[in-house]
Parts: structure tokens; C-alpha cells; sequence
């Protein structure tokens, strides 16, 4: 892909693709097609693109490794931001427009329904991985980076299990999302083997070459 071409073409078609399910929402919102309990559904609606985002994050390196292709790579800081985009207003419509602002009911709600707890904890580690996404923080933290951004998969994990608890029974969607990330956590698992396995073979080639 020629950079040109992704700078002024690809990029910003998948920076307002991005975008549009949050223009549909709003739009919903303004028209009175959310159904009965409209801030409800803006609610779960921003958190499963939330999941849905996060998990396309998570699969940019893969497809960049298996098909050899670099332009994946270029997508995955953009659709990290907007992951921690969508997490946000999933969490302020909860906090302002479903509790406005009680904190005191915020509380009672997390100790009532665990999920919620979850969900925020999601969104705190979720937090610090926005704040270092740009360059300078790269640069800034070296190995430490890497290591922080690594607390993705733990974020992916919570945000399914936040999923599964919140919906209790119609459980095929979450699972859907619990399959992808069991997929993801595995090619991970298994790449991480044979870096260590490639790592091992190269020190054991340079014992025996001295």
C-alpha cells in the first residue's frame, strides 16, 4: 500500500467508519428509534463496540505476522484510541445519563452488580494505555511500553466477562467474543513459544561456536 494512498484515502475512510456507529447512535437518539429505553440501549450499544473495536485491535499484529503485510500496524494505534473513544462514552452515559452523577447510587450499583465492577476496572487499566499510545511516551518508556501494553489482553478478558455477566441470557453473542479472544490469547500463547524456542536455539548455536 503506497503511503499516499493510506495517508489520504484509507485512513481517513477508516477514521470515519469508526465514527458512524456513534453517528447512527446519536442520530437514533435524536429521531426516538432506540426502542423504549433509549439510554439503555445507547449504553450497551457503546459498549459492545467497545469489545468489538478492542478485539480488532488485538488482531492487527496477527494479520500483519500471517499475511506479511505492514499496513495493519498502521490501523492498530488509530482503533486502540478509538476503542478508549467508545469506552468512554459507554461510561459516561452510564454515569451521567443513567445515574446523573449519584455518586452515592454508582457505588451501591458496583457492590449490587459485580459486572459493573468489572466494567470499570476494564476502563482504569484501559486508561493508562491511551495516555501512552503516542510517540513520545513510546520513546519516553522504552521496554516498559511494551510491557504496560501488554495489559490489553487483560482489558479484552474483562471487557467479555463484563459482556457475559450483563446480558445472563442470551449468551451467544458474548461467546462469540469469548471464542475470538480464546483465538487471539492463542496465537499469542504460541508465538511466544517460538520466540523463546528461536531465542534458545540462536544461544545454543553461539555456545557451540566459541
Amino acid at each position: 500500500m503506497k503511503r499516499q494512498h493510506f495517508n489520504y484515502i484509507v485512513k481517513p475512510l477508516v477514521f470515519m467508519a469508526c465514527l458512524t456507529p456513534l453517528a447512527l447512535l446519536v442520530l437514533g437518539l435524536l429521531q426516538d428509534t432506540l426502542g423504549a429505553n433509549p439510554i439503555e440501549e445507547l449504553t450497551r450499544r457503546s459498549g459492545e463496540w467497545t469489545l468489538r473495536l478492542l478485539l480488532l485491535t488485538l488482531c492487527m499484529t496477527p494479520i500483519q505476522k500471517l499475511f506479511k503485510q505492514s499496513w495493519p500496524i498502521k490501523f492498530r494505534r488509530m482503533l486502540g484510541l478509538y476503542t478508549f473513544f467508545y469506552a468512554s462514552v459507554h461510561l459516561l452515559t452510564y454515569i451521567w445519563l443513567d445515574q446523573f452523577f449519584d455518586w452515592g447510587e454508582i457505588i451501591t450499583d458496583i457492590i449490587k452488580r459485580p459486572f459493573i465492577l468489572i466494567g470499570m476496572s476494564a476502563f482504569l487499566l484501559l486508561l493508562p494505555l491511551a495516555i501512552t499510545s503516542n510517540h513520545i511516551m513510546m520513546r519516553k518508556l522504552g521496554k516498559l511500553w511494551k510491557r504496560l501494553h501488554q495489559l490489553v489482553y487483560v482489558i479484552a478478558g474483562l471487557g467479555v466477562l463484563h459482556f457475559y455477566w450483563l446480558v445472563k441470557k442470551d449468551l451467544f453473542t458474548p461467546s462469540v467474543y469469548l471464542v475470538i479472544l480464546t483465538i487471539l490469547l492463542g496465537y499469542r500463547f504460541i508465538s511466544f513459544r517460538q520466540r523463546k524456542k528461536f531465542a534458545a536455539a540462536k544461544l545454543a548455536q553461539a555456545s557451540l561456536s566459541q
